[in-house]
Parts: C-alpha cells; structure tokens; sequence
C-alpha cells in the first residue's frame, strides 16, 4: 500500500472543521426529522420537505445540475495531492484537485476509488471526507457532498486493511444467515461512516443465474431469488441501521448474462414472467426494507422496453415500472457512464440528459464530467429538460442528504476512526462469518479434515490473482501461512492462473517432498492448464485438496480431485477461515447457493443449490 501519513492534508484535516454556524447556515434551516423516514414516501407527505424546496429555489440552475453529478477525483488529499494526481485531474477533469472539483461544478458527490489513490488508510480517508465537506460547505450557498464508494467486500472493495473486510456476497449467501448479512451491513456500515463514505454501492442484488456470467458471479448472493431477497433485505437494513445509505443493484437484474457491460452491451433475454420471478424479488425486498438508493444496469431487456435503449436510459424500465409499478421513490442512480454498455448507442453529451429523461437522479462517474454537465445545463436551457425535472431529483438527494445526518453533521473524527474501523470485535465478527461460509462439496475416503501427525508438511499451490480488498495476498501465501499457524508446516509455490508445463513440472516435483497437496484454483474451464495441475498432482499418489478461490463451478472440471473446498474469494478472511475448515478447527458449514452443473453435460445438475458436506 501506499504511505500512508496524513501530515500533508493541510486544511482537510479531521480536525479542520468550519465553525458550527457555518455549518447551521449551509443546511438553510434543514431539520434531521428525515432521519428515521423510510425512502419510498410521498414527497406531499413529508413536512421536511418545505424546508428543501425553500433550499432548492434559492440555488443557481448551475448549483441544480452539480447536484446530479457523482464524480471521481484523483488524490488522497482535497487540497494538496501528490503532483501525479494533480496532472491526472487536469487531463481528465480540468481541475487540479477534490476542492476545485467542487467550487467549479458543484458537484453533489465524490466517489472513492483505490486507484484514485482515495483510500490508502482509514485517518487519511477520514482527511480527505472532511477537506472535500469543508470545500463545499465553504461555498456560497454550500452543501454537504454525498460521499460514495463500491464496498460490496469480497472480490469489489475500495477501502482496504486495516479496515475489516468481510466474505462476499456469494460466500454470505452459502452461509445462509440472515442475522450474519445484517451484522455484516451494520459493522461495515458502520466503519465507512467514520470514514465519511455515507453511500455504499452494496448489495448486489442480482440473481446469478449464469455459471457464466463474467461481471457478477460470486458478487450476487446466488441463485435462488427468495434467498437472495431475504439476505439484500438484511443487509440493507444494517448498512441503513449504521447511517449510510445501503444501494440495491443492478435494476432490473444483470445476473443472467455472459457479457460484461463494462466492456460491451448485454440483453437479458427473460421474458417478462421470468423477470417477475427470477429478477424482481430482490429489489421488491429492497425497496420493502427502505432501501436509500437503486443502482441502474447499462443492459438491455426487450421483453420490458424493446426500444434497443439500456435500462439506464429506459423511462419504460426506470419510470414504468422501477418508480411506478414498484413504487419506489428514492434516489435512482446510474451504474458508472464511463462503461461500455451505456455508450454503445448515444454519444457521451446524449447519455445524461436521456438518463433524467428516463428517471435516473444521480449520474455517476461520467467519462468528460464538463461535458455531461454542460450537455444538462443545455439541455435545460432549451427546453429538453425542465428546471422542475431537475428540482425533482435534486429534492431525492437533498432528502437522502438530510437523512443521512449530512446537514446536521458533516464531519467525522479521528477518534472516531480509532474506536471503529478495524477493531478487535469487528475483525472478530468478520471471521467468524467466514467460517460459516466454506463450503465442502468433494471428500472422498473423509481425506478432510488433514491431520498435523499424518500431514505434516503441506504444499500450497495454484493460481495467485491480484490480491482484492487492499488484503494482504499472494493467496497462495495466506493459506499457507494460516495454516503454517494451525500447526502445518505449509510452504508456497504459486503456479498462477495457466501454469505452464514447466511451471507444473516443478509443482509436481514439490509435492513429493510434502504428505498433502493444497490447489487454489481460480475460474477453471475444459481447456485450463489449471486442471492439468491438479490431475498431475493427484497421479503423484499425494492427498490433494482443491479449493475454489472465485466461482465454485470449477469443481465440475475437478473430478479426479478427492477433496474440493469452495471459498468464493481469495481475501484473507475467507482464506484463513478456509484454513480453519482444512485443518478441522471448525466444520465446514456452508451450502452451494448456486447449482454446479456437470462439465460434460450442462443441462444435469452435478451438485444443486443446498449441497454441502461436513465432518
């Protein structure tokens, strides 16, 4: 990770805070009454309400249409980045850093990105909250920024150790609990708000119901639409119950798909029943627990609007039935507009005023931020978009912003960062959820749990992607080391994601110096060399466990492993809990949220949705 010293913050310290008054008057006599005010309500209904549309009539027509914007921004720092982001922000924005960002287009939200350099540590990003509210807040009729970051956890999180981390979505769906989801929302909930990150993009609520899907997989809680309804509803209501908007995505539903809309444009082929079934009751149950905000998905579903449009630029799907059918009020906010999938169609000047049209609040992340934004301003002017469809979104994110606690209090503390993120009993927790996540699905003549008298000496090996999270990786050597720990004497030998013939040669020489063989396998396919490995490894007549460290369909290309584990991820704390399982120090509990289909035949079932085996 990068230094992480806060001493250069200058005025973005969590310590430099306006004075009470100034905040007081930014808030124009916004009450915090929203607070506890679920966000599907009539907007006539809410008395709150006046205040905010006696705010909003008093902003400039530029101040409108900053509001609608969510922009990324390089630097760990609001007023003193490094000189490589100020000349990032240049090229890519026209401004040198968070502040300018702010004065200049009025931004009403920031996202954090790790490679934005945003998130080196929890003091700095706590820093950098506080500098970018106090340049906004600082301005002539200034208002507090909506802060948000992707911090689904497992394979998608932006703030890395020390904060905790948690299994993902698909683990948590193979542990089943609830009250584990809820747990898991309330305790990372409630580190990104001392942080100052008051919007998650998390759940995903997404039905994965495509072994190949390439852009949500282990990210969806799985297959089952009922189980994935209940654990978006639990986890909503902890991120929500802890003060930072909870964000269900991505409507109306990306899970059946083999293509990635980052990179192009998918059709989910459902015909509308289907979608009712599969896609629909997980944002049912979000919207039914008070869910903040809807992410929206750059795809498109012809059996719901067979204009050729995504759904992001859909007033059939994002009006029609998102605000209509389902009855959903809160703040609609756009998947980023720098994807491939929603710049298929219509240039970069078209994709935010046609997201408004559609009912869209929020446009996030767009690829030329001063032309979106002029192109909205534009499209007001001429009369393509009124200033009261822009009052009605900005009505949305001011409320969200109020109910939030933004007006009241916008700042966060350093202490509150050291009595929060990343302590003993959070970390506790998430390990212990870990735990209840493993999944046994192969073990054949009870190989598992291995036994420190029979084996001894373990040889940890297989495929080694870049560590996610801002975890500590290699895998290869965190199962190594944890399991060094649990009285194994383990050693590494990363072979990668396509190990060559040589590189198995030398795997399969190690593992006749070891009594048992541990291979972390990552997206196994017919032709992956990942699946020579393991045959190579088995014929050395050495015990060999496969663990599958992302989609746990790779068993199906697994047979002749005796032992496969599934832990959804390569993040420490799904590693190490793996550890834990392989050792015997805990049973394996987890159960197959999804179906694995056989390799040789995919219209059987080889192992269903529920299967799981334990000691």
């Amino acid at each position: 990770m990068h230094d992480t010293g806060t001493g250069n913050t200058g005025s973005t310290g969590s310590t430099a805070q306006p004075s009470r008054r100034t905040v007081l008057a930014a808030t124009a006599g916004v009450t915090t009454a929203l607070a506890a005010a679920g966000p599907a309500r009539a907007a006539a209904a809410d008395p709150d309400d006046r205040e905010l549309r006696r705010l909003i009539a008093r902003m400039t027509l530029q101040e409108k249409v900053g509001q609608l914007f969510v922009m990324r921004v390089y630097g760990h720092s609001a007023t003193a980045p490094d000189q490589a982001d100020i000349d990032a922000n240049l090229k890519e924005i026209g401004v040198r850093t968070a502040a300018e960002l702010v004065a200049k287009y009025r931004v009403g939200g920031i996202i954090y990105f790790a490679w934005a350099h945003n998130t080196r540590e929890p003091h700095q990003i706590a820093a950098l909250s506080n500098g970018i509210q106090k340049a906004s807040l600082d301005l002539p009729r200034g208002l507090p920024v909506l802060i948000s970051t992707d911090q689904e956890h497992g394979i998608v999180a932006r703030v890395g150790e020390p904060a905790t981390l948690f299994p993902g979505a698909m683990a948590v769906g193979a542990g089943g609990s609830r009250s584990d989801a809820r747990t898991l929302g309330r305790i990372a909930g409630s580190e990104l708000r001392a942080m100052g990150i008051r919007q998650d993009y998390s759940p995903v609520a997404d039905v994965n119901v495509n072994p190949a899907n390439p852009v949500i997989g282990v990210r969806s809680f799985g297959a089952d639409p009922r189980a994935v309804a209940a654990l978006v509803a639990a986890e909503v209501a902890g991120y929500q119950g802890s003060g930072v908007a909870a964000t269900a995505k991505h409507f109306p539903g990306h899970g059946d798909t083999d293509v990635d809309s980052h990179t192009g444009f998918p059709t989910i082929r459902h015909s509308r029943e289907q979608w009712e079934r599969l896609d629909a009751p997980p944002f049912r149950a979000a919207i039914a627990a008070g869910i903040h905000s809807i992410m929206t998905a750059h795809l498109m579903v012809p059996a719901l609007d067979d204009s050729g449009d995504p759904a992001t630029l859909s007033r059939p799907i994002l009006t029609g039935i998102l605000r209509e059918r389902l009855g959903y009020d809160g703040v609609v906010v756009t998947d980023s507009l720098g994807m491939e999938g929603v710049r298929t169609k219509y240039g970069d000047d078209r994709v935010p005023v046609l997201a408004l049209k559609a009912g869209v609040d929020q446009l996030l992340n767009p690829p030329d931020l001063d032309l979106a934004w002029n192109a909205v301003l534009m499209a007001v002017r001429n009369g393509e978009l009124t200033e009261a469809r822009l009052d009605e979104s900005v009505l949305r994110i001011l409320r969200l912003k109020t109910r939030l606690g933004l007006f009241r209090a916008p700042y966060v503390s350093r202490g509150g960062v050291d009595r929060t993120v990343g302590v003993r009993a959070h970390l506790r927790a998430a390990d212990r959820i870990a735990e209840r996540t493993t999944t046994l699905l192969v073990n054949e003549g009870r190989l598992l749990p291995l036994s420190r008298r029979r084996h001894p000496r373990l040889l940890v090996v297989g495929a080694d992607p870049a560590s996610p999270s801002g975890t500590t990786g290699p895998p290869t050597g965190v199962l190594a080391s944890a399991l060094t720990g649990l009285g194994f004497t383990a050693t590494a030998v990363p072979t990668g994601t396509a190990p060559s013939a040589t590189t198995i040669a030398r795997a399969v020489a190690a593992a006749r110096d070891a009594d048992a063989v541990v291979a972390l396998t990552y997206n196994v396919t017919a032709g992956s060399s990942q699946k020579t490995l393991v045959e190579q490894l088995v014929a050395t007549g050495r015990p060999v466990v496969a663990v599958a460290v992302r989609n746990p369909y790779d068993v199906a290309q697994l047979p002749s492993a005796p032992a496969c584990l599934a832990a959804y991820s390569w993040t420490d704390v799904e590693l190490r809990a793996a550890a834990r399982v392989i050792a015997g120090r805990v049973k394996p509990r987890g159960k197959l949220p999804v179906a694995v289909r056989r390799a040789d035949d995919p219209e059987q079932v080889l192992y269903p949705i529920g299967h799981g085996l334990s000691y």
